[in-house]
């Protein structure tokens, strides 16, 4: 049982379904239901209800193992909310499909061992060239009352995980990265939000996306895109010498 991360794929078969094709990742012809795939948002095949969407969907049902998402801001968060509701390894789920399922924003999962915070969401940069209903969402901002949930959640787990996976990163990060991508974010409340998380709680890494590179930004956060980083499942009497399949060198 093991978890896999990998980044945007934003509903494309060429940014998305290829990465995932036995030729591309033989690796996945060996994974079980028991595996999960987690992408850290925009993964955009529930978009507009089309055959096209389904064909997907369906196409990721087909794999030997179980696809998980946080959403990004390039999702249909209206088709997103109006998913069944179930609980899947201790926390909440969209079911795209019985095997497609997208993490609620906030929620903590307990998957191959390890404790994984989810938490979807971030501002679009490119808005403004985009249609409200039709190609972008104002619920792609988390709302005060999910942040509160999140806190919550995280009260519960005594604010430590093992890993963390979003679509934005915290603030400072965000910060240095917009600025190289030529993005200007300025009070940006899931930034901010990210950025008071990072800052109190306990946990081993932090996957995020969003910006299209893959890269560690430092020892703990690890910028993803189109890699495909194993997480290795943990010990019964604690983590082992090697807990993940990314080098030393990568670090």
């Amino acid at each position: 049982m093991s978890i896999f991360v990998t980044g945007d794929v934003h509903g494309v078969a060429e940014y998305g379904a290829s990465r995932f094709s036995s030729r591309a990742w033989s690796l996945g012809r060996t994974l079980t239901r028991d595996d999960v795939v987690i992408v850290a948002g925009d993964f955009g095949f529930i978009w507009s209800g089309s055959n096209t969407d389904k064909y997907w969907l369906d196409w990721f049902e087909s794999k030997p193992w179980t696809t998980c998402f946080v959403d990004g801001n390039h999702e249909n968060h209206h088709l997103l909310a109006g998913l069944p509701i179930r609980e899947w390894n201790g926390g909440l789920v969209h079911e795209a499909r019985p095997h497609v399922l997208h993490l609620m924003r906030g929620k903590v999962f307990d998957i191959a061992g390890n404790t994984v915070l989810a938490m979807g969401g971030a501002a679009s940069h490119d808005k403004q060239w985009r249609r409200e209903g039709k190609t972008w969402w104002p619920e792609e901002m988390p709302s005060e009352s999910e942040m509160k949930r999140c806190r919550a959640s995280l009260d519960r787990v005594g604010w430590k995980v093992d890993y963390v996976v979003t679509h934005e990163a915290p603030s400072d990060l965000a910060d240095e990265l917009c600025m190289e991508c030529n993005r200007e974010f300025y009070d940006d409340s899931l930034q901010a939000f990210l950025g008071e998380l990072d800052g109190r709680l306990d946990y081993r890494t932090w996957f995020f996306g969003h910006y299209h590179n893959d890269e560690w930004r430092d020892d703990k956060h690890r910028l993803i895109y189109q890699d495909i980083v194993r997480i290795e499942a943990r010990c019964a009497d604690g983590f082992g010498e090697t807990t993940s399949n990314y080098s030393e060198q990568e670090r």
